[in-house]
């Protein structure tokens, strides 16, 4: 999952959803140079993506787009997955959307100084323009989809994606819905609604 994905799966925890994130920006095993807070973040945001990357669903998922997105259907589904978390948002938090991104985007965090300059402009760029708020709508999606295709280094079709994921929209969707069932207990997040634990493919 992209941005949102790695703040959920930090249940609830201010400090390390940031660090999660940084997880992007931190190769090899630079980490270990780092305070426990944020080696944690990142060994947790490479697990998420370890997980996602195995889960049977999303490779099947994967595998039905690779044609139409070679070399990228993964980040695809990642992009599109947060699309489907923000829509679907009060079905796996208790807190309104918003109110979870504003407590985000108003956090000072403790380690900030620690992060290197062009992680700390990111997480500036994330709050100032408010990037997750448009999680949930067409054109965040295909703003992310655009905006990660230009950083990928060789020629790839993830800027038309969203017409390509339009395609399979439905597969997706479930593919989604047992992710996240499995993702919740593995990495037991404790923030969903009590009455979603069980929810069926009906909820889309």
């Amino acid at each position: 999952m992209n941005f949102l994905g790695h703040l959920y799966f930090s249940n609830n925890d201010l400090e390390l959803m940031i660090a999660n994130l940084f997880g992007d920006f931190c190769k090899g095993n630079s980490f270990v140079n780092y305070s426990e807070t944020i080696k944690k973040g990142v060994l947790l945001h490479r697990k998420i993506d370890h997980y996602i990357d195995n889960h049977s669903a999303v490779r099947k998922a994967r595998s039905k787009l690779y044609t139409s997105l070679p070399k990228v259907s993964g980040i695809a589904i990642d992009l599109y997955f947060d699309h489907l978390l923000a829509i679907q948002w009060e079905h796996y938090h208790k807190k309104p959307y918003q109110t979870y991104l504003d407590e985000f985007y108003n956090h000072q965090s403790n380690y900030i100084v620690n992060y290197p300059k062009d992680f700390q402009l990111f997480l500036k760029q994330i709050i100032e323009y408010k990037w997750l708020n448009y999680y949930p709508t067409e054109y965040g999606l295909l703003k992310a989809c655009q905006g990660v295709s230009k950083r990928i280094s060789f020629p790839n079709e993830l800027e038309n994606a969203p017409d390509h994921l339009k395609n399979h929209e439905e597969e997706l969707k479930i593919a989604f819905n047992i992710y996240m069932v499995d993702a919740i207990a593995y990495f037991k997040i404790d923030n969903t609604p009590t009455n979603n634990l069980n929810y069926s493919t009906s909820i889309f």
